[in-house]
């Protein structure tokens, strides 16, 4: 990978009524999805299981690959971000943990108000839209 672009793992968490679950990050405003850069010799759902234990407190249980995403980092100026992001099963009680200042549900299909990731609104939610 370029030094200018950051290689994330990430996960769509919905609940039974459809909602998707997104994470704003201490010291920042935009609204992204849960997970994160990969530690030296990690695979895509070894990340994801970290990061999300790390960041809500819940075991992944399943994942899907959505897809692989780019778009610019939401809070890195100048970088891309390359997104592995997976429709993920989680279990336990999830809360905001780690570097995670706040937690959000929203309707893919109709976000509201929040400053969402460009990854989010270039990519994921049409791709998520698109699969029905």
């Amino acid at each position: 990978m370029s030094p200018r672009v950051l290689d994330i793992v990430t996960a769509v968490i919905r609940d039974p009524d459809g909602r998707m679950l997104l994470v704003r990050k201490r010291g920042t405003s935009a609204f992204m999805k849960p997970g994160g850069k990969r530690d030296a010799g990690e695979d895509d759902l070894t990340t994801l299981a970290r990061e999300l234990e790390e960041e809500l407190g819940c075991r992944l249980i399943a994942a899907e690959l959505l897809g692989r995403f780019q778009a610019p980092a939401a809070n890195e100026t100048g970088f891309t971000v390359a997104s592995a992001t997976y429709l993920a099963t989680v279990e336990g009680d999830i809360a905001a943990r780690a570097e995670i200042e706040e937690l959000a549900w929203i309707d893919p299909a109709a976000p509201g108000d929040l400053r969402l990731a460009p990854l989010l609104t270039q990519a994921v939610l049409p791709a998520l839209l698109a699969r029905g």
